[in-house]
């Protein structure tokens, strides 16, 4: 299995770097069965984070023909304290109209470029641009860039599993690539994914299929080993989770057996 992990600006470390180092671990226990590398929408780049100007590099760029898995973080900024719902909050944000179909090179109706009316550069943002700007503002840039319509490639393709981690399933969503799905997110995220037209589903970690989906920061370190006992097999996964100290939390949900009655 090779895994592509996705940066773009303002992502969150945390929901690449549990990720990556799960999967990494999992490709030495398996003689190397496992691979993954950093990608971008726009290829080899150093890539800045959320959090305090922190840059990783991208290798090369997503290409969801050479993957078997394409994971997409969430991004790492303030959280709006507006009292209004979450999908006023990201309207605000120019992220724009909640379950609105992306054109194919990007940006889909009412999607508006994020602070100062201009995209992001090709080669990425700067870390002044984006210390300290709002979740919504973050996550709104992605889809003025070329990452929806790669990621609408990743999930045409059933040979692709797609993943997620906090709210890159609002990347995912908010491009239009989630109606009718089962996903998670951060639990602050949870009604706007479900006003996307996504089966919002409150569980740590959501299997989907090929689409599977985390909620919080943390979470990336359950979906992970999920990934890898699913793909390289029980054995191997529990090997990195004793490696890493970590035990996994919650039932994996899935659409299976009967629904649950009243509690």
């Amino acid at each position: 299995m090779h895994a592509q992990i996705v940066l773009f600006d303002g992502f969150d470390p945390l929901d690449v770097v549990a990720p990556f180092e799960v999967l990494h671990a999992g490709g030495t226990a398996s003689g190397g069965s496992v691979t993954v590398e950093l990608v971008s929408a726009e290829g080899a780049r150093e890539v800045v984070s959320g959090t305090g100007g922190l840059t990783l590099r991208a290798t090369a760029a997503l290409d969801p023909e050479r993957a078997d898995l394409v994971l997409v973080p969430g991004a790492s900024g303030r959280v709006s304290e507006s009292e209004d719902g979450p999908e006023e909050v990201f309207g605000e944000a120019g992220v724009g109209v909640p379950g609105t179909q992306p054109a194919e090179g990007g940006a889909g109706p009412g999607v508006q470029p994020a602070q100062g009316g201009a995209a992001p550069a090709e080669g990425g943002a700067a870390p002044a641009e984006v210390a300290d700007q709002p979740v919504p503002v973050l996550i709104g840039r992605t889809l003025t860039t070329r990452l929806p319509a790669l990621l609408r490639a990743a999930m045409d393709d059933p040979s692709v599993t797609v993943a997620t981690v906090c709210g890159g399933s609002l990347v995912l969503a908010l491009a239009g690539l989630l109606e009718g799905r089962h996903a998670t997110t951060h639990h602050l995220g949870l009604d706007l994914l479900d006003a996307t037209g996504a089966h919002a589903v409150r569980a740590r970690v959501v299997d989907d299929g090929d689409l599977v989906t985390g909620a919080g920061v943390t979470s990336g370190l359950d979906l992970a080993l999920h990934l890898l006992e699913r793909e390289a097999g029980p054995r191997i996964a529990h090997a990195v989770e004793e490696l890493f100290a970590h035990e996994r939390r919650g039932t994996v949900w899935r659409d299976r057996g009967p629904a649950p009655a009243a509690l």
